[in-house]
């Protein structure tokens, strides 16, 4: 039993990579734009599909992929932003930004189905089913690089809000709009930047999303969910609160699977209220005040 409760902590471990991948843009648009993303979910899927894309007809590699893949979601992210997030204005704004990225998402899948089917698909390379022996357990090549790839994500992310000047204009505008925009702050192309960002993660989290499982246009429903609970838990807003969140997330659910299988879905929700009982803000998040 010890040996399958450490095998499960591995594999919570390095699932929690997965998450934070796709999480961390999500948590990153709120952050500065108070936008909640509904769209997130399926627009990791789009990047899965542009991996398998170049992978299977160009025989692009899906590591490689990713130097096309991820300015390509960034030039979606901008186009997304300046053309159905800009126009949305006044105290409603966050409550609209649901409805607003839903409709999004429903236009991306629509546009899947009519190109790709209904079928499932998955991404195939040499390292998805090549494991590296740990002590005694084998550990998957595709989990240690996607948590590896999470850590330098994220890393990048951090230095990028908080060691240069963009950061700054960035973590102002996270702060007060007005003030920022006072300061000579360009409110409108920061937040464009961010939400191209935000959405060009999903590139990295799309790509080990594929690699992991087969997914097709409907996908993007059940990653929402999880991704929604994880942001929650982790503190909206904190790009590092979303990594610790989905290893926390993704570790109960493994372990809760050693017993039973069934109910390992519904103690990832569950963590996520008892935490939220207890810490409103989520682990690592703060209270605050944002002006508009």
């Amino acid at each position: 039993m010890s040996a399958q409760i450490t095998g499960a902590i591995l594999d919570g471990i390095l699932g929690g990579g997965v998450y934070a991948l796709m999480a961390a843009g999500l948590t990153l648009i709120f952050g500065v734009l108070d936008i909640i993303n509904i769209a997130q979910g399926i627009l990791v899927v789009l990047g899965a599909y542009l991996s398998y894309v170049l992978s299977v007809h160009l025989g692009i590699d899906l590591f490689l992929g990713l130097l096309i893949t991820v300015p390509a979601m960034f030039v979606v992210g901008v186009a997304i932003h300046w053309l159905f997030i800009r126009p949305l204005r006044g105290h409603e704004r966050t409550a609209m930004s649901v409805l607003v990225t839903y409709a999004v998402a429903i236009i991306v899948e629509g546009i899947l189905y009519q190109i790709f089917g209904v079928n499932f698909v998955q991404l195939h390379a040499w390292y998805l089913t090549t494991t590296v022996q740990v002590g005694s357990y084998y550990l998957p090549v595709i989990y240690l690089l996607a948590f590896g790839l999470a850590v330098i994500a994220l890393g990048l992310l951090y230095l990028g809000l908080y060691r240069t000047r963009f950061g700054r204009s960035v973590r102002a505008t996270m702060q007060d709009r007005t003030a920022a925009r006072l300061v000579g702050i360009d409110v409108d192309r920061v937040a464009a930047v961010c939400f191209g960002i935000g959405v060009a993660v999903t590139a990295l989290g799309g790509m080990v999303f594929g690699a992991t499982n087969a997914f097709n246009a409907n996908s993007g429903y059940d990653l929402i969910s999880r991704l929604l609970a994880i942001i929650i838990l982790g503190g909206l807003g904190s790009v590092a609160g979303a990594l610790g969140a989905a290893v926390f997330m993704t570790t109960v659910e493994a372990l809760v699977a050693i017993w039973n299988p069934n109910w390992a879905t519904v103690v990832f929700y569950a963590a996520l209220v008892i935490v939220l009982t207890w810490r409103p803000t989520g682990l690592l998040g703060q209270r605050a005040v944002r002006a508009q």
